[in-house]
């Protein structure tokens, strides 16, 4: 029974296809154009969404950005075009990728600084910490107990209830 609900599952899963927003009226005929609509489209960042593409995102401007996309594919321009077009129109931040350029530099190198510094304060905290031999040697070295210390401990390990056997 366990296998059989495991062969369902796979099944089901095996017949899931990943669905794309881009409607049926969007798609153009030149199969060669569409299929450069839609690899720019998946470079592109919908502004709604703001971490999915354009291809995927179902929001009203993704599709307008898909339209606008298609229509200067169908006008002559090349990828890089397009790519110029909808930049210096909406800026960087349209592109699922941004270029290293002097205003993306941030994006770019603060997850880099955060794990350089984060790396530097646990090596900071590792050095700070006492190693377990010294630890164990200042043990080692502590004086022996003295008769009446001795004989306090046993008396309050006979009083305590959780030291019975």
């Amino acid at each position: 029974m366990r296998a059989l609900r495991f062969l369902a599952a796979i099944f089901v899963l095996l017949q899931a296809t990943p669905s794309f927003a881009v409607q049926p009226d969007e798609i153009l005929p030149d199969a060669t154009l569409e299929q450069r609509a839609r690899n720019l489209s998946r470079e592109l960042r919908c502004m709604v969404c703001q971490n999915q593409s354009i291809d995927d995102s179902d929001a009203p401007l993704a599709r307008d950005l898909r339209l606008l996309v298609r229509e200067r594919l169908k006008a002559g321009d090349s990828d890089k075009q397009v790519l110029d077009f909808l930049t210096a129109r909406y800026g960087d931040f349209v592109l699922l990728n941004p270029p290293l350029n002097r205003r993306t530099a941030l994006l770019w190198g603060l997850p880099t600084a955060l794990l350089v510094f984060g790396g530097f304060i646990l090596l900071m905290a590792v050095r700070r910490r006492p190693a377990p031999s010294s630890m164990t040697d200042s043990l080692a070295q502590a004086a022996p107990l003295t008769p009446e210390e001795e004989a306090r401990i046993a008396d309050l390990l006979e009083k305590d209830p959780r030291t019975k056997i």
